[in-house]
């Protein structure tokens, strides 16, 4: 997709919108988007900032939308480490620090580790996962069947994970590849263990079952912040909290 009318016209059918609903939801005529997707008619800023909240695209999406129309970029795609981006740094940080004992990271939509804690580097330095390093690598690789006990449930939903993450960016190939391959780990007959579908890790060294809960920045208005998540672990259970409480050095 490098022109706006292919651009606007594979988001429209990513997001599985006719003509017609497209038009209802940005308040526009059919005739005005089949104009804009036959490239008769050309679009106005204020015009792709509607069809973009009609589609409710991310902040990359959008650029690409105003680049491909011919105008400039909207969203910066700052560096982690940019001045101005000390108090996302900062608030990153509270909250990772702040959930020790206990792991917690910040990914971006790669999966690729931005920040992490101490509990956070004691239990994924032993997968061999640091700052830098995606996790997506790590469920390609042939370790994790080897230490996760429910391998079959996590690989499931992982999979199905991935692939909302990538139809809502419009389709990622290194999104799907990962998902391609967990979807071919067997299912097993599951037998109903809680509220949530824990990992289940068992090095040989320590066993623990964990969870995590995903938050975001709700009024992100730069690329990296609106695909930043920042994932939490819980323990599942009384032992695991002291496993992780021992990995963590905490008494």
């Amino acid at each position: 997709m490098t022109d706006f009318p292919g651009t606007l016209r594979t988001w429209r059918k990513a997001r599985r919108f006719s003509q017609l609903d497209l038009a209802g939801e940005a308040d526009v005529s059919a005739r005005h988007i089949s104009f804009l997707e036959s490239g008769r008619a050309h679009p106005s800023r204020d015009m792709i900032g509607r069809l973009c909240d009609a589609l409710t695209l991310p902040l990359d999406a959008r650029n690409q939308m105003l680049t491909h129309a011919g105008f400039a970029a909207r969203y910066p795609a700052r560096a982690w480490d940019a001045a101005d981006m000390a108090p996302i740094r900062a608030a990153v940080d509270h909250m990772l620090k702040a959930h020790a004992p206990f792991p917690a990271l910040a990914i971006d939509k790669l999966w690729t580790v931005v920040d992490m804690n101490g509990p956070a580097a004691a239990l994924f330095g032993g997968l061999g996962v640091g700052p830098g390093d995606s996790l997506l690598d790590l469920m390609m690789s042939a370790s994790l069947p080897e230490v996760i006990e429910n391998w079959a449930d996590v690989a499931h939903h992982t999979c199905q994970r991935l692939r909302t993450e990538s139809a809502a960016q419009g389709g990622i190939a290194a999104l799907d590849r990962v998902a391609d391959h967990l979807a071919t780990v067997p299912r097993r007959q599951r037998t109903p263990i809680g509220p949530v579908i824990p990992t289940i890790l068992n090095t040989g060294a320590f066993r623990l079952s964990v969870f995590a809960t995903i938050a975001q920045l709700g009024t992100p208005d730069d690329v990296l912040l609106d695909d930043l998540r920042v994932e939490l672990y819980f323990p599942t259970d009384a032992a695991s909290a002291a496993v992780l409480r021992t990995l963590a050095g905490v008494a």
